[in-house]
């Protein structure tokens, strides 16, 4: 660890554009806070580096998912040079990872990131916006298809990350998403996966104002932004959900994005989704048992959390989860009684960046 003249020393060789490199490289073996609170701190033009050192950890398999990891904490943090990421290598390769990658927990992280940083760079839609639809594509398909056979607790989670890049590009490109989605899924091998993921999902949001008045040239009119600060695209997103928990937690606790309080009620331990185990009881704040709830049960589901990632409580419908779900679903489906009122937009609105 570094005591507070180390970190003093460290950061003036920083904002001298020296050691980054080691940094993220120490970040990448450790996952250490330090270095994330080191990192955040830098500025223009030494971001520069920072990103093509992100962008180099993307590229490999072996420090894929820290890399992401790093991203995600950074920008959760919302730097004032995270708009540059629309116009850098990285932003590629984070998408090329979420068409191609088949680590799910990778998955998972990946697009939680995407939906962190799209209303930190919704100009960006003008040249991606049919990789962020592809991406979409995929997961929902992935999430519903389970191709890789990956244990029922990590569906969950990619569920809603799915949901939440849902919610997110329907509230930000209304017009051209819909036109997506009529096109994607009119094709015959792609109607179950409509029905199952993406109906659902349609039916919690309300008619886009923008769909219309709006049309689909000037929704990726960068023009269009210049207004809109990160918050107020958030906030917009929300109000097209149907959702309770989505469109009032999102407007609530977006402002603690930044900087969350820390919680006075012990946390729950994380839930190492490397692992193809899970305690079936989980402890609330208050220190009592809850009983795993069951599909038909109250509409929310579980608090799970990724080790070293983005999910820290994660809430949504049960009718938005793939169907069937085995049965061993039943059992690790469980809630945290006192904190029945999160929802993924509990962390950022809409997504679950990271903790």
């Amino acid at each position: 660890t570094l005591g507070g003249l180390g970190l003093g020393i460290v950061q003036k060789m920083i904002d001298t554009g020296a050691v980054l490199s080691s940094l993220v490289e120490y970040y990448l073996d450790s996952s250490s806070s330090q270095v994330v609170l080191l990192l955040s701190s830098i500025r223009e033009p030494h971001h520069k580096p920072l990103l093509e050192k992100l962008n180099e950890s993307l590229n490999r398999p072996g420090s894929r998912l820290a890399g992401l990891t790093l991203l995600g904490d950074l920008i959760r943090k919302q730097p004032p040079w995270v708009h540059h990421i629309s116009r850098s290598a990285l932003l590629l390769s984070l998408l090329r990872c979420l068409k191609t990658e088949t680590d799910v927990v990778v998955l998972i992280t990946g697009v939680l990131v995407l939906i962190t940083l799209l209303p930190m760079i919704p100009q960006a839609g003008k040249q991606h916006i049919y990789d962020f639809f592809d991406v979409f594509g995929r997961l929902a398909s992935w999430s519903y298809k389970n191709p890789g056979h990956v244990p029922v607790v990590h569906l969950v989670h990619l569920h809603a990350g799915v949901y939440s890049l849902f919610h997110r590009l329907y509230g930000m490109f209304p017009c051209n998403f819909i036109s997506y989605l009529r096109l994607h899924y009119s094709m015959k091998e792609n109607l179950d996966t409509f029905q199952e993921v993406v109906k659902p999902m349609l039916e919690h949001v309300r008619v886009h104002p923008e769909l219309v008045t709006g049309t689909q040239d000037y929704e990726l009119d960068p023009s269009r932004w210049r207004c809109y600060e990160v918050h107020d695209i958030v906030i917009e997103c929300s109000r097209v959900s149907l959702d309770p928990l989505e469109s009032s937690c999102e407007e609530d606790i977006y402002s603690s994005l930044r900087d969350p309080p820390p919680s006075p009620s012990p946390s729950p331990s994380p839930l190492n989704l490397t692992s193809s185990t899970y305690n079936t009881e989980t402890v609330s704040s208050s220190g009592s048992t809850v009983c795993p709830l069951l599909l038909s049960g109250p509409p929310t589901l579980p608090q799970l959390t990724l080790n070293n990632s983005y999910i820290q409580v994660l809430y949504y419908s049960p009718s938005f989860l793939p169907s069937p779900l085995p049965p061993s679903a039943h059992h690790i489906l469980c809630v945290q009684a006192d904190d029945v009122t999160w929802s993924p937009s509990s962390q950022c609105g809409l997504s679950t960046p990271p903790s």
